[in-house]
Formats: C-alpha cells, structure tokens, sequence
C-alpha cells in the first residue's frame, strides 16, 4: 500500500486521526454486520501469524466462537483454559471489535508480568493493521502500552497491581494469566480496581489463566462453578482441540511429566507439594459465606449456650503490612469448629485487646490463646491488667529449651506466662497436630480467607511459613490451636481428648480390617449319633461371633 497523506507515522496500514473513509454500499453493509457480530468480524478480517504458513485468515473453532460470544453476552467472564488453544487471539479479536464499534470504549490488558501484556497489545496491533481501511479507525496514539484511537477508544496494556489502573475508569478490563499473579497483588488489585468496574452498569471483566495452585484465581473459579459469584465459567479442555488426542497426551507427558501435563493441560488445581495440609485434602475444603458481618469480624455460627470456645491470636503491628488476626473455634464436641474469624492489618496493638475482650466474652467467655512473641505480650498484659479479663490462657515457664511438654515455655523457671511464645519446637508441634486435625476431618473450617492460607503455607526449610507473596496470619492461629488441644490444660477443660478418639477409631478400623473370612464346612468334622430308632443324626456347628467359642446344637436328620 502507498503512503498517503493520511498516514500515521508513514505507515500506509495506520491511518491518521484526520482520515475519513468513503463507504461503498457494500463496505457500509459489511460494516453493520461486524458491529452487530464479533463471531462474524473476528472469522472473515482478523489474521493471525501462523508459525507454518505465516500470514492466514483466523479460522475459529467452536469453543473459540462460544468464549467471545460468552464475553460478549456478560459482565464477568472466567476462563479455565489449557495452553495452546489460542485464547490470546480469541482474547484480542473481542477487544478489537469493541475498540473499533464503539467510542470512548477504554480496555485495560493486564497480566502476571508487562511484556506478557505488551505482547497482547502487539497481536491487536498486528491484527488492526491487516484489516481493509473501512473498518479502521484513525489513530492519535501508537506506542508501546497503549493506542489510543480517533473515536476515543483506547487500550492500555500492563502489568497487574494495585497501581497500573488506579484513577482510571474502563469499560473491559481483560486480565491474562491471572493465576500466576501473586495473591497479594492480585488482592491488592481488586481492592482497587473493582470500584472503578461496579460503578459502570456495562462494564466488562474478562479473565483469563491457566491453574497455578490453589489462590484467588482457584477462589474465584470455584465461586463461579458453585454459582455464588455472577462470573459466568468457561472451560475448555484439551481434547476439543484438533489433532489432540490419546497420541499426543502421551507424547506430552514424555517431553513434560505427569504434574505439568495435569496442571497445564487437564487444568487440575494442583496445590504445591510441599504444603503443610495435602493438595488432596485442601481441594476439599469449602467455605462459606458469614451470617454476619461486625466490620473486619466475620461470624459463622452465632454462640451457644453452655457450649465452650477457643480463640487464638496472631497479632501484628497495624502498619498495613500482616494481619492482626484471631480464629474462634467451638470446642464443646469434636470435630472442633471455627464459628469466627478476625483480620485487620491497620489495628494498633492498643486497640486489638478490647476487639478480643469484646469477641471472647460474646463467646460465652471463650478461652483466648495469644502468641507472644512480640507485640503481642502488650495485648496479653492489657487483656489481663487492664481489662481483667479471666479466661486468658497461660503457662508455665521451664527451662531453656523452648516449650516443655507440660506446657510451659522457654526464659525462665516457676513463672507463668499469659499467652503462647512460638519456638522451632512449639511451631512444629503446633504444624503436625493441625495437619492431623484437619487431615482426619476433625477441625471445620468455615472461613475464605484461612483456607486460602493454608493453600500456600508450605515447607521452608525446617519450617512451614507462607510463599511469597501470600500471608499466613490466619494459618498461624490454627497453629497455635492445633499446639494447645495437645496440652494437658486444654484436656482437663474441655473434657475431650483428640488424640484418644483418633486412636480409638484407627484402634476400629484396624479391626475391621483383619476380620476373619470364616471357614468352609464340608461335613467331615461333624458330630455323628445314632438314636435307638436307627436314626442318624448331626449336630451342627454354629458361630454366634466370628471371636466365640464354637456353639453345637441338633440340627436335621440324614
């Protein structure tokens, strides 16, 4: 194509914003059809580069027509898809079309890292430039982020977090990848974000992504599986694609291994290995929606009278950074039970004591538990000095070797401590009860946010601690939970001991297990007498329980 004086920057494929075209009737037809169907638009003007035969018209396939006729159709839209199904380019053609047949129609294109969004941006750009000049609009900006066209449409691309998009107002956001976005970032950005997309009535959220663990991309699906979010889910599997089958997952998994091609390509939500609670058992776990909500408390279950709680503390220092969290659990019977839970990273120490006399007392003057490693000895000692309350916890100090099994802790002798001092011994301690709680389905959890946590609280080192990137505030109170209901304090008050009723069903499924199959009869021990009539008869052998003694009684006449 010849330049013109209506290029842009002196490509002859991006007209400038001045350009006005003159529609033949059949181009002005053409042009109501595109606008009234993204499917039509993206199948007969999008090309794409193919590795084999370079440039080529985008021939869709089904499930790539239902995706952008899904976006098209709702607000929200979650896709769970496997590598190499071309959702990039379903992904650009849909925005094309709402960049190009609408004005002021702003898209942010987001994903886990900049150049991941700046190559979207490049597929459209690349897709724009082959369209024919009547469905093009004239360009004012054409950078690397973003383009911004003559109708006032415009797409940014960048990385997501809490930042890229604040104080802007769109009406698509598109985000890539989304579940390989940190969890406090991808939280971060919501938080921010989401306001700008709910103050619009049309505004649009498309998100994208390949599993990676259990975060909020895993929340988000499952919320939108379950119906409870207004995300509408779209999943595609591997096999829908042409030329993929029995053959060439097998070849896969020889070039890859077995997890990747589980998680990359049969798109399971694999959680990490070296989690504290197994994969298995955390994509079990289900939360549920509070009763009630009192500001940063969350209430499951409202408190029951005579029933007996626990709460367990994990305080921080209110600078925006962790969590100040606390968990309540029922511990009248087992399976114990979390009826509430608490997180607030903007709490000064000096306030959290009345939120936790206040929260402890409404539970029936629940037992509290805090961990007092730092800061939170100030909570500790204002909970018991100032507020006077009575059922705080504490222990007695033995020796120097971190927490004894008495339940005392390190730094002294005969003293008691009110709270918990978290040591490599007591942590560990602390890890391998909860695990077995929650392994043998002996601790409920109710709460999004703790099963969250427990999606990334894995192995580091000779610890368990959260991944980078993920919090694990409230993981630590089940910690420091799981430690206490070992104690020998916690048995003499709850009257219930979980290590016994653990053994006792192990103790019965054992049983079960080795119970004898019995035996065959075949008549050659029978007992045999003749009676004076000349009559014979046979006492038959009855088992009354396969461990009592052999029982004999008259039986029938041969």
């Amino acid at each position: 194509m010849a330049r013109t004086p209506f290029s842009y920057q002196n490509n002859p494929n991006l007209p400038n914003e001045q350009y006005r075209h003159s529609f033949t009737q059949i181009e002005l037809d053409e042009y109501i059809k595109c606008a009234d169907d993204p499917v039509y638009f993206a199948k007969k003007y999008i090309k794409i580069i193919n590795v084999d035969e370079g440039l080529i018209p985008f021939r869709m396939w089904d499930f790539q027509e239902r995706m952008m006729s899904t976006f098209h159709e709702n607000r929200f839209s979650i896709c769970k898809l496997p590598r190499q199904v071309g959702k990039s380019t379903t992904s650009v053609a849909y925005i094309l079309h709402q960049i190009l047949f609408n004005e002021n129609f702003v898209v942010a294109i987001l994903a886990n890292r900049a150049p991941t969004a700046r190559e979207l941006l490049g597929k459209l750009k690349l897709a724009f430039e082959y369209l024919p000049m009547f469905l093009k609009q004239g360009i004012k900006e054409w950078n690397k982020g973003s383009i911004y066209l003559a109708n006032g449409s415009r797409v940014l691309a960048d990385s997501t977090s809490g930042s890229s998009v604040r104080g802007f107002s769109f009406n698509l956001i598109f985000l890539d990848e989304f579940a390989f976005v940190p969890n406090n970032i991808a939280e971060e950005f919501f938080n921010s974000t989401y306001p700008t997309i709910s103050s619009g009535k049309t505004s649009k959220v498309v998100i994208v992504s390949t599993p990676n663990g259990m975060n909020l991309f895993y929340k988000m699906w499952t919320k939108a599986i379950e119906k409870t979010s207004t995300y509408v889910p779209i999943e595609i599997h591997w096999s829908m694609v042409p030329g993929r089958d029995l053959a060439w997952k097998e070849e896969t998994i020889r070039n890859t291994s077995q997890r990747q091609f589980d998680q990359e390509f049969e798109c399971e939500f694999l959680g990490s290995t070296n989690t504290l609670i197994s994969g298995s058992k955390l994509a079990t776990l289900h939360w549920k929606e509070p009763i009630r909500k009192i500001e940063h408390l969350d209430i499951f279950e409202e408190p029951i009278h005579k029933h007996t709680y626990v709460l367990c503390a994990d305080v921080s220092e209110g600078q925006g950074l962790d969590y100040s969290s606390f968990s309540i659990f029922d511990v009248t019977q087992i399976p114990y039970k979390q009826v509430a839970k608490y997180r607030n990273n903007e709490i000064s120490p000096m306030l959290l004591p009345a939120v936790i006399y206040s929260a402890a007392r409404q539970y029936n003057e629940a037992f509290v538990l805090i961990e007092i490693n730092s800061i939170g000895l100030q909570v500790a000692d204002i909970l018991h000095y100032e507020l006077a309350y009575e059922n705080l916890l504490k222990f007695q100090l033995k020796g120097k070797q971190g927490m004894q099994a008495s339940g005392g802790f390190a730094a002294g002798k005969n003293k008691l401590a009110f709270g918990l001092k978290i040591t490599a011994q007591s942590k560990m301690i602390g890890c391998a009860n909860l695990k077995t709680l929650v392994e043998n389905d002996k601790l409920i959890l109710n709460d999004e946010d703790t099963i969250t946590e427990l999606f990334s609280f894995s192995a580091n080192k000779k610890t368990f601690m959260a991944e980078e990137g993920a919090n694990d505030d409230l993981a630590m109170t089940l910690v420091h939970f799981g430690w206490l209901t070992a104690q020998k304090l916690f048995k003499e008050t709850v009257s219930n001991d979980i290590r016994y009723v653990l053994q006792k069903e192990l103790s019965y499924l054992q049983d079960v297990e080795n119970v004898p199959f019995g035996f065959i009869d075949n008549g050659l021990d029978d007992v045999v007498e003749q009676d004076a009539s000349g009559d014979i008869w046979r006492r038959e052998r009855e088992q009354l329980y396969p461990f009592d003694d052999l029982n004999y009684k008259w039986d029938s006449r041969l």
